[in-house]
């Protein structure tokens, strides 16, 4: 597969390195280094794929213009339009042109949250009561210094969209009834740390996201009829472990398994292989996903500027 990254920021970088030989261009309009200054300057028969690592302003436009013509796109997280109605326009155009659209959640490929997800789909945890997650980093400085970062809901659609992504990728199709317990501006002047929470049928869950924490850091409890599981880490930050506790009745203390991995980064390159795979038809474009997130954050990132 010919792939052209376009937006050469951090993300654009590592896919760059990751897609190796098959990246056969680069668009960027102000970086040295790329190859081309628009996307409609590059030739359409020079390649069939682009990795869209922009801002979310210029997507739809990169979007509409590459599905239009045909390519396979792979975009990063969150696909956040000005409207709901965008996301139909481009399902509408790769299910025409059969392209592929691939929002990027490279964290469904972290080793451990795969191994979450076979344990709940087992059942045997039996009934999930709750599940809690925190993701932080230590990036408050940076993003205060970005005129387009500290903006808006600030972490919320950041963090949080990994967050919202997490719990449909291990509990399925949640409903979109999350509400904010608390957005605080400790540093910048979009929100930097926030904590929202579902309370509806279902497990209960419990998201909290972070820009202040100086140690970059991921933690995950899940409680159930029959016994709970952790998670301590990602793989990026390792040690990274997975923990598996059964129940015992009617109490004692419970008999564990620990898997811990020390290992780089694994989700980027899984990912890639995984868009490459559907690119040569082993999947189609499902925007469903998107759809979801894009109203849950819109409703709750209203929510939080609607209160200063």
């Amino acid at each position: 597969m010919r792939a052209l990254v376009v937006g050469l920021g951090i993300q654009g970088h590592k896919r760059r390195r990751v897609a190796g030989a098959d990246c056969v261009g680069t668009v960027d309009p102000v970086h040295e280094e790329a190859d081309f200054r628009t996307l409609e300057s590059v030739p359409l028969d020079s390649y069939d794929a682009a990795l869209v690592c922009t801002p979310d302003d210029p997507k739809f436009t990169l979007l509409k213009y590459l599905l239009g013509n045909g390519k396979h796109v792979l975009v990063e997280k969150p696909l956040w339009f000005s409207d709901e109605a965008e996301t139909d326009v481009l399902a509408g155009l790769a299910a025409s042109s059969g392209a592929v659209c691939y929002t990027a959640y490279n964290h469904r490929f972290e080793p451990h949250f795969v191994r979450m997800r076979a344990l709940i789909t087992s059942g045997a945890l039996g009934e999930i009561y709750r599940c809690r997650m925190f993701y932080g980093n230590g990036t408050a400085r940076l993003v205060r210094d970005s005129a387009w970062r500290d903006t808006g809901a600030g972490v919320l659609p950041d963090l949080g969209s990994h967050l919202l992504d997490t719990a449909r990728f291990w509990f399925g199709d949640i409903a979109d009834d999350f509400r904010i317990v608390s957005a605080d501006r400790f540093e910048n002047l979009a929100p930097d740390h926030v904590v929202i929470a579902s309370d509806g049928a279902g497990p209960r869950i419990e998201l909290e996201m972070s820009l202040l924490s100086w140690r970059n850091h991921f933690t995950c409890d899940v409680f159930a009829e029959l016994g709970t599981a952790h998670i301590e880490s990602l793989c990026k930050w390792g040690p990274s472990s997975f923990t598996h506790r059964r129940r015992v009745l009617p109490s004692g203390r419970p008999p564990e398994e620990v898997v811990t991995l020390v290992q780089d980064d694994p989700t980027w390159e899984a990912e890639y292989a995984h868009f490459k795979a559907l690119c040569s038809g082993q999947g189609a474009s499902n925007l469903e996903n998107d759809r979801w997130l894009y109203r849950s954050l819109g409703r709750l990132s209203s929510e939080i500027q609607g209160v200063g």
